[in-house]
């Protein structure tokens, strides 16, 4: 029977030594700079100013000395969390009858669980002397602590300055100064057979450097999902592939070019098993970076939106003309969001995109990864061709919100976690409120950590009556700590619930 293929996330557990899997299966140097100051280079940079034609057959000795001080092992606890069923509160049907506690604790107690305490294990780049460090969403996710040990043996407690499942990146920070880092290539001129190594800390062993060659670009696998990871809502998956190895552990870690420059942060491997086959994945480090300066400086990542929608990668040809897509070069669009940045541009439906800002694109992959390069506000052009026309126009990005206006932080309605709207007023009428908020879904974030379902009808917030979605955004506008939330389940019974959701951690 042949088995089959599973991409798996590149970490490990440190108790049970098993890899963890997750599902089946020209941004110019001086753009985007993170932390890295122009024309510094740290004591262990193995690249050679400006010799970029590496011989063929140059020993790896250099490269690997110099990179492997900037890699670090990172280790993760997670506390034992004590969880419930979610459920709601129900009524007690024997309550009439017996009236008794053990049957009200039956009913309307939640049913409790013991989620032991957790051990991970990845890998992380350091990009800075005073002590930033990349690494993935997915290795510090939920940790309650965090260690990074250096090659030197040297320990250091780091805290999260700020994460996006979008792209499966974190920012970590270890309090030290005189650290060795890795300088940033240029992930586009990476070609197909380049030599590249891949440095981390694979099965809980120590600094390990495996060589390999560039094998693709711009490789969607479908690993970042809502599935995943119900934050990853919007996902950007434009992997450079590779064929060095890449284990359980490596997750984190960098792939460098012969230059000792940092091009990717290895993330997935293509895995039967859960340990290396054949193929691994990292994330382009001109994307990174963006992400990186974003977090660093804003407290969250400024996402760009053209507000459009684009043909699924992997579509048949039965597919294809069943829903009426075209043949030809570039991205065709399916539809274009009113009001979006496309729109504004006379982008429309049917179009094929074939360049971001000069950029070639040939599939989606590549076009979604050339916008989660820019922020909101910022001008661009997109080359698209229209019946057979070549055409040019310049777009100003948008937020997710639809405007250009800069996002700070996490707001207390996007830690929620769900899609919300105003209930239906003929719903209102029959169960006999006023109005409300339906939450129509629940996506993680506080929601999915309470005993609340989807469905439920919000009326209040805090005691603030809400009527309408606006009423609901404003009753959110400066919520924190833990509030509560009273409402009803339509045509289910008569009954108010009230629930406590806690948005920050106490």
């Amino acid at each position: 029977m042949k088995l089959k293929q599973i991409l798996a996330i590149v970490g490990i557990s440190a108790t049970t030594a098993v890899a963890s899997v997750w599902g089946f299966g020209k941004m110019m140097q001086n753009h985007f700079t993170g932390t890295q100051d122009a024309g510094k280079v740290p004591a262990n940079y193995a690249g050679f100013f400006g010799n970029k034609n590496v011989p063929a057959s140059m020993d790896f000795t250099a490269p690997a000395l110099a990179a492997t001080p900037a890699v670090v092992h990172i280790k993760t606890k997670t506390k034992a969390k004590q969880i419930t069923n979610n459920l709601p509160r129900q009524k007690n049907p024997f309550s009439d009858m017996f009236g008794g506690d053990m049957f009200d604790e039956f009913f309307n107690g939640p049913r409790m669980s013991i989620i032991p305490e957790q051990k991970a294990s990845g890998s992380g780049v350091i990009i800075s002397d005073d002590g930033y460090i990349i690494t993935n969403n997915h290795v510090v996710n939920g940790a309650d602590e965090i260690t990074v040990t250096l090659t030197n043996k040297k320990t250091y407690k780091a805290t999260v300055i700020g994460t996006d499942a979008n792209t499966d990146l974190a920012v970590i920070k270890v309090d030290a100064s005189n650290l060795p880092y890795l300088i940033y290539g240029n992930s586009d001129d990476a070609k197909l057979g380049q030599w590249v190594l891949a440095i981390g800390y694979p099965l809980n062993l120590d600094v390990t450097v495996t060589a390999g060659i560039v094998s693709a670009k711009a490789r969607n696998i479908g690993i970042i999902n809502p599935n995943n990871n119900a934050e990853a809502k919007n996902p950007v998956e434009s992997f450079i592939q590779t064929d060095a190895a890449v284990n359980p552990g490596n997750s984190g870690g960098a792939l460098i070019n012969l230059n000792g420059e940092v091009i990717g942060i290895n993330s997935a491997i293509a895995s039967q098993n859960g340990s290396y086959i054949g193929y691994s994945y990292a994330i382009p480090i001109n994307l990174a970076k963006k992400v990186v300066n974003d977090i660093i400086k804003y407290g969250t990542v400024q996402r760009a939106y053209l507000g459009l929608t684009y043909a699924a990668e992997g579509m048949s040809d039965e597919q294809k003309k069943e829903a009426g897509i075209k043949e030809g070069d570039g991205v065709y669009i399916t539809d274009v969001l009113e009001g979006g940045a496309a729109a504004a541009a006379g982008i429309k439906k049917g179009d094929f995109v074939t360049k971001i800002n000069g950029v070639t694109v040939n599939s989606a992959p590549e076009m979604v990864e050339q916008i989660a390069r820019y922020k909101p506000a910022d001008k661009i052009s997109i080359t698209y061709t229209r019946d057979g026309k070549p055409s040019t126009a310049n777009v100003v990005l948008k937020n997710k919100l639809n405007t250009t206006a800069v996002v700070k932080g996490t707001s207390a309605l996007e830690k929620l976690g769900g899609d919300f709207a105003t209930v239906d007023k003929k719903i209102a009428q029959a169960n006999e409120i006023a109005g409300g908020v339906v939450i129509k879904k629940i996506s993680g974030g506080a929601l999915q950590k309470s005993r609340v379902q989807e469905g439920f009808v919000i009326t209040s917030i805090n005691g603030i009556e809400v009527k309408t979605v606006d009423d609901f955004n404003a009753a959110m506008k400066n919520a924190k700590g833990t509030i509560f939330i009273e409402g009803i389940y339509p045509g289910s019974s008569t009954d108010t619930y009230r629930y406590p959701i806690k948005l920050d951690d106490e």
